[in-house]
């Protein structure tokens, strides 16, 4: 089992920046990558960013591109998400997760409680 808790969210003004940050633990060996998700209420869930572990690569879906950027430390277990440019409608409950290599994007094998990211215009 994986256990993710997250934290960094907070309210922010349109043009700011913000720090997401996500400790895994647990059987952290199993992850082959790690993202992270984004919920608004009534709406889809959106996929921004995805690290894949063994070659260190990205993947960044182009609502995100260029503003976010995703990155992992293997020693601390930890993935953060650097968001730059913040935009309201970047608004939303931001989840990390984790998925084995197995499982196939955009699915994911285990997640965080998720945190809150207001962008005020």
């Amino acid at each position: 089992q994986v256990t993710l808790v997250e934290s960094g969210g907070g309210l922010v003004q349109a043009g700011d920046s913000l720090l997401l940050t996500c400790v895994f633990s647990g059987d952290t060996w199993r992850l082959a990558h790690m993202g992270w998700v984004r919920q608004v209420p009534g709406q889809e869930r959106e996929f921004l960013a995805d690290f894949r572990r063994d070659r260190r690569t990205t993947y960044y879906e182009d609502v995100v591109k260029g503003r976010f950027t995703i990155s992992w430390d293997n020693d601390r277990t930890t993935l953060y998400l650097q968001m730059n440019s913040l935009k309201p409608e970047d608004t939303g409950v931001y989840y990390c997760t984790g998925r084995q290599d197995s499982t196939s994007w955009p699915n994911y094998d285990y997640w965080g409680q998720g945190t809150q990211v207001t962008v005020s215009s």
